[in-house]
């Protein structure tokens, strides 16, 4: 099994809309997750790759606090490094998310009762996106924010 699986957006111009940039993030993050969970593995380390006109670039690396496959867990993370990263007024060209330090499932902390029921509905809706796109394709379900510019 691969250690690690990454994947990118690539703007057709200059992006300098913030919400395009997190609808674009969420959309990776749900890519990455659909690939660790097909796979049966969790991640530990999240790295955003934030690409600028003139080919300039930065990167930052975030460790989750438990290793996970979920939705929740990836966005929260990755959206915590974007936030870090303070974009204000860049010109992005390219993002890529990379899902590191991948393992087993069986070998991950193993799932922890949670006292907060909307974070529980959060998780428990993983499974049920993967059997809608396993059985009707790729990407089928997804939430809502991956679509910004939808109509």
């Amino acid at each position: 099994m691969p250690e690690s699986t990454s994947t990118h957006a690539v703007f057709g111009r200059d992006e300098t809309d913030a919400a395009s940039v997190r609808a674009a993030v969420l959309d990776l993050v749900v890519t990455a997750r659909e690939r660790i969970r097909r796979r049966d593995q969790v991640a530990r380390k999240v790295t955003l790759t934030v690409g600028f006109a003139g080919a300039a670039g930065v990167a930052r690396t975030r460790a989750l606090p438990t290793a996970s496959g979920h939705t929740e867990d990836l966005r929260t993370t990755a959206y915590r490094i974007l936030n870090g990263m303070a974009l204000q007024r860049t010109r992005d060209r390219r993002i890529v998310l990379t899902a590191e330090e991948l393992s087993p499932a069986e070998e991950g902390p193993g799932t922890q009762l949670s006292l907060d029921p909307e974070r529980e509905a959060r998780l428990r809706i993983d499974p049920v996106l993967d059997q809608l796109n396993a059985r009707w394709g790729h990407p089928v379900a997804r939430p809502a924010g991956t679509f910004l510019h939808a109509s």
